[in-house]
């Protein structure tokens, strides 16, 4: 693992081609280890891993944390409801806390965009070897989960390598509401690093047509962009021709509190126009799987009866496949900060 060149992963804007691939092999090591006897390896013995989810998590820390146990590293996790946040604690406070402590990886979600990277800066600059994993901050970016999207598409696509050449040249289409979407961003530049083609569809509201443009240069402190040729990016608001033009399907938690914000009229118009039924994937001209990063909101991103069709849908497979992603990511990350 000498070629991993990323002491914290903030976002995916800086991955190359082989930072994914390298990525994937792992997690597909991983993934494929014998389920029988020992369940744990001894990569991260002793080594101390702390998730702190200053916003609430379900399947991301609790996918974090087992993903930890399995390389015996030790595990603290930070709970905001029982911590000094409520004495006055800063997040810098609680971060520095954890790092005299031993902590070693921090997996880090926060509600405000540019945390992460902001903890990951000041540690840089106090010469901690301590390595920054962002596990959602804001609107900004959701790299983990874009990275376990990818693997499960790869594993789709190509269910002995999982490589990631797989995408090359392939159509994916991204539905719902792209701009209150951390992780439409973060599959944005994993996917088009990849080779494939992006399809956005959602009403205006929620897809402005300036997310075209998204992956065409790399952030402002980011001096290059490490991919040479990514994928399009275009948008159609029709969803049946979007599905006449796609391999594959990602549609998006539709936030209902953007309901108060005016953003769409009604639930049961948006599911009418941009929701995922068995009857509107007979518009593909082939057999398409359907990814989800959940919460599911039944009946209004989709179907019921889709959500539970486990031929078609991958939601349960994507949540398997975040913990040998996880893994992959911890071990990265701990073996680059060790000397």
């Amino acid at each position: 693992m000498s070629n991993w060149g990323h002491k914290h992963i903030i976002d995916l804007s800086s991955f190359s081609f082989e930072d994914y691939k390298e990525v994937l092999e792992l997690a597909n090591r991983f993934k494929r280890l014998p389920q029988a006897g020992s369940r744990k390896l001894p990569a991260l013995q002793g080594r101390l891993i702390a998730t702190l989810f200053f916003e609430p998590s379900t399947r991301t820390r609790s996918s974090f944390e087992l993903a930890a146990k399995k390389l015996s590293a030790d595990v603290q996790s930070f709970s905001p409801s029982s911590s000094s946040l409520s004495k006055g604690e800063t997040p810098l406070d609680t971060v520095m806390t954890y790092v005299a402590m031993g902590a070693e990886v921090l997996v880090i979600r926060h509600s405000s965009a540019g945390v992460p990277a902001q903890l990951a800066k000041y540690l840089d600059q106090k010469n901690k070897k301590v390595a920054i994993l962002n596990g959602g901050d804001g609107l900004h970016s959701h790299p983990s989960q874009a990275l376990l999207d990818l693997f499960t598409l790869t594993n789709y696509f190509d269910n002995v390598n999982n490589s990631p050449e797989c995408l090359f040249g392939k159509t994916i289409t991204i539905v719902g509401d792209i701009l209150h979407s951390r992780v439409a961003r973060s599959n944005l530049w994993s996917l088009t690093g990849c080779g494939a083609n992006v399809i956005l569809c959602g009403p205006k509201s929620l897809l402005p047509e300036d997310f075209v443009r998204f992956a065409k240069e790399p952030p402002s402190d980011q001096k290059d962009d490490p991919i040479i040729k990514r994928g399009d990016i275009t948008i159609c608001r029709s969803l049946k021709d979007s599905l006449k033009k796609t391999d594959a399907l990602i549609t998006l938690r539709l936030q209902k509190e953007r309901m108060s914000e005016n953003l769409i009229s009604n639930l049961n118009s948006y599911h009418h126009e941009y929701g995922i039924t068995h009857k509107k994937l007979e518009w593909c001209d082939k057999a398409i799987p359907v990814l989800h990063p959940g919460p599911v909101n039944r009946g209004i991103e989709m179907s019921s009866k889709l959500l539970e069709d486990s031929s078609i849908c991958l939601v349960e497979e994507q949540v398997s496949n975040g913990i040998p992603i996880r893994m992959s990511l911890l071990y990265l990350l701990a073996a680059t900060n060790t000397n």
